[in-house]
């Protein structure tokens, strides 16, 4: 069994990390506010700071390495993604590289000149609109519908997004088309303008100060919003047969941030019982301490080595359905294995507003899967064990 990363792909990685190093972290403090009350902390770095970035990443080579080769990219496969996003939650700056919501890769030729390349550059933002109010995930949940009507579609409805929203956007849209067809068969995808009549968005977008640290949904209100068959993302019913091409490799990918942040948590724990002193002792010579570093470091690694090997299968094109499952899983309960120990190692509550271990377990704990999403992987994975699929 080979346990070795390829060297293209750790020369991208150790890329990535430099950069991290050099040009986010120092960024940290905007981020975090540097007033007492954190009156000017912000969600996102500001907007000619971004450009300055991005322009840099994009003379590295590095802008959209994840997408496919047709649309300009790399063609970056699920293990060099889960290499690249591990390292850049390893800072409170949010960054990224280009990245999309890959159900955007199913968009035909008119549709990726309309919303996937403008979404590349930064000059849409994409919303991805799969929830509903009242924590609806699942398709026998989903109220929002879309009739079809004269060669058009009336969509009606709620739905949430936590994208961001810094620019012109539009929205990709999960709403029944079909209430009566089997389960799964009766779901549509829809790409929806800004700009179209009976839609409308609501919520906090962009927060500062206090506000900015924790992560709000904004609301989509569809009110018999006319929406042309051309906005219509694959076949009609099959939304959820597009998204099951690239879910299990974005549970990954999402696994493999959960993985980053883990990292820096650690780091934080470790500067914290090398430096401070507990009755003329180190805390890093008490025992205790001891013991939440190791379990720390213990389940970061085993959580890592299950990412990599389905992050692994999936570039050899084998069915990841059940590792993605199991990804997102453990990923989930080590985030906040992590952070339980963090608190232990900083003898209380890790919360401290204007620290950086307190964005870094408030974004863990709002990225992490719930409960719902939680006993869907579990079922996912016994449903393999159950037919008689062995590990």
């Amino acid at each position: 069994m080979e346990f070795e990363k390829p060297e293209e792909l750790k020369m991208i990685q150790s890329t990535v990390r430099e950069f991290v190093s050099e040009q986010l972290k120092p960024l940290e403090r905007i981020v975090l506010g540097r007033a007492a009350d954190l009156s000017d902390a912000e969600m996102y770095l500001p907007s000619d700071k971004e450009q300055e970035l991005t322009a840099m990443v994009k003379e590295m080579g590095l802008w959209g390495v994840g997408l496919p080769d047709e649309l300009g990219g790399a063609g970056l496969g699920t293990l060099g993604k889960c290499l690249i996003e591990e390292e850049l939650a390893q800072t409170v700056v949010p960054f990224s590289l280009g990245d999309v919501p890959p159900v955007l890769f199913e968009c035909n030729e008119q549709q990726r000149e309309e919303y996937v390349m403008p979404a590349v550059e930064r000059q849409r933002y994409p919303l991805v609109a799969l929830l509903e109010p009242d924590g609806k995930s699942h398709v026998e949940d989903l109220h929002a519908a879309a009739e079809k009507k004269d060669g058009h579609y009336e969509l009606t409805g709620e739905k949430v997004t936590f994208s961001r929203i810094a620019g012109p956007y539009f929205a990709i849209v999960f709403a029944v088309t079909d209430a009566k067809a089997p389960l799964r068969h009766g779901v549509s995808c829809f790409l929806v303008d800004q700009d179209t009549e009976g839609f409308r968005l609501s919520g906090d977008t962009e927060r500062t100060g206090w506000a900015a640290r924790v992560r709000r949904p904004a609301f989509l209100h569809f009110d018999h919003c006319r929406v042309g068959v051309e906005k219509l993302l694959g076949e009609e019913g099959k939304a959820f047969q597009l998204a099951n091409v690239w879910l299990p490799g974005r549970r990954i990918v999402r696994a493999a941030r959960a993985v980053g942040a883990a990292l820096r948590i650690l780091d934080e724990c470790t500067v914290q019982a090398q430096t401070w002193m507990s009755f003329g002792q180190a805390l890093s010579g008490r025992p205790s301490i001891q013991a939440s570093l190791g379990d720390i470091a213990t389940h970061i690694h085993a959580t890592r080595l299950l990412v990599y090997e389905a992050a692994w299968k999936a570039d050899q094109g084998q069915p990841v359905q059940r590792e993605a499952a199991m990804a997102k899983l453990l990923a989930t309960e080590m985030i906040h294995f992590v952070i339980d120990n963090a608190t232990h190692i900083f003898n209380g509550p890790a919360y401290v507003a204007g620290l950086p271990m307190e964005r870094f377990c408030r974004n863990a704990i709002a990225g992490s899967a719930t409960d719902q999403s939680l006993q869907l992987q579990r079922s996912i994975i016994a449903k393999d064990i159950l037919r008689g699929l062995r590990l």
